[in-house]
């Protein structure tokens, strides 16, 4: 047998991850480290850090040439952050598995301040993420914000030097590299609420690759991947990127019920539309599709203008 070849982006959290993925795989297979090859990909994502995401092409931009690489045969299977996948997978590529999700909510990391509240008027707060932003900007409209990218050592970094006074970050990255003290606020989700898919690692294979699917399928959890059902179907039904700030969240209940909850806002926070609602695990995707477009109709035309405009510079 040759050696299972995992595609990854380099950095720390995407190591990590990948390595997780491996190690599920060794103890489900009885296989050796020897048995798989880590091929670590530069991604656009990864070199273009002097502009926001939405300007130069979105989610994509972290996964395009892994799945360049997975479709043309170079890897077997691509790990990624959920959250970082675009709805519409390319055509004979599929999302294998889920691992169990980790801790969805954000992190806030204060470099003086230890709270969002006690951070002093008109503090520079900085995030890539506009759904972050956004809910910022609704608790306290009186904060500036900068776009900080980069991985998660490079934005601490930066934090320290007091480029920003203050950053977010997903609380599950930061457990899965030991650096979960670097939070000085866990924020709540009724509060906070996460992107969709944080927290949760995704594989991809290719749709024709029955033995390298079997394999994986053998790791994949259920609850995450019903969840993800639910807020993948949000998403695509919102069109969703990184120009749109939009929040999901599922969860499974008793008896085989799924608890959903999404938000949409406008990027400055000033306004919001948000719903929550409970229906069958069966019916996971339909749930999140339905919510899309009842919050779509609630929020009417005008609502959405905002999503369209041009990303704010800083």
């Amino acid at each position: 047998m040759t050696a299972l070849r995992i595609g990854t982006r380099g950095s720390q959290l995407a190591l990590a991850q990948a390595s997780e993925v491996r190690a599920r795989l060794m103890a489900a297979h009885g296989m050796d480290e020897a048995d798989f090859e880590i091929t670590v990909i530069s991604t656009a994502g990864d070199r273009i850090l002097d502009r926001p995401l939405s300007e130069v092409g979105g989610k994509g931009l972290f996964t395009k040439e892994i799945e360049e690489a997975l479709a043309s045969g170079r890897i077997d299977i691509a790990v990624h952050s959920s959250k970082d996948m675009a709805t519409a997978i390319p055509e004979g590529l599929v999302l294998a598995a889920f691992l169990p999700r980790e801790d969805v909510r954000d992190a806030f990391i204060g470099r003086t301040a230890e709270t969002i509240a006690t951070l002093p008027e008109g503090a520079l707060v900085g995030s890539a993420s506009l759904r972050r932003q956004a809910i910022l900007k609704r608790m306290r409209p009186d904060l500036r914000f900068v776009i900080l990218r980069g991985n998660v050592q490079t934005r601490l970094r930066k934090l320290a030097a007091g480029e920003v006074d203050a950053t977010l970050l997903a609380i599950a990255g930061l457990n899965r590299m030991g650096m979960a003290e670097a939070a000085t606020e866990i924020l709540s989700t009724e509060d906070f609420m996460p992107a969709p898919g944080q927290g949760a690692i995704c594989i991809e294979a290719r749709g024709d690759d029955e033995a390298t699917l079997a394999m994986v399928r053998a790791i994949d959890d259920l609850e995450t991947t019903t969840a993800l059902l639910a807020e993948r179907g949000f998403l695509a039904e919102l069109d969703g990127s990184c120009r749109t700030p939009i929040a999901a969240h599922a969860t499974l209940g008793a008896n085989g019920t799924l608890n959903f909850a999404g938000m949409i806002l406008t990027p400055d926070g000033t306004a919001m539309h948000e719903t929550r609602r409970t229906g069958l695990v069966g019916d996971a995707a339909s749930i999140g599709r339905l919510a899309a477009q009842f919050l779509v109709e609630e929020a009417g035309p005008h609502f959405f203008a905002s999503w369209n405009a041009p990303a704010e510079p800083g």
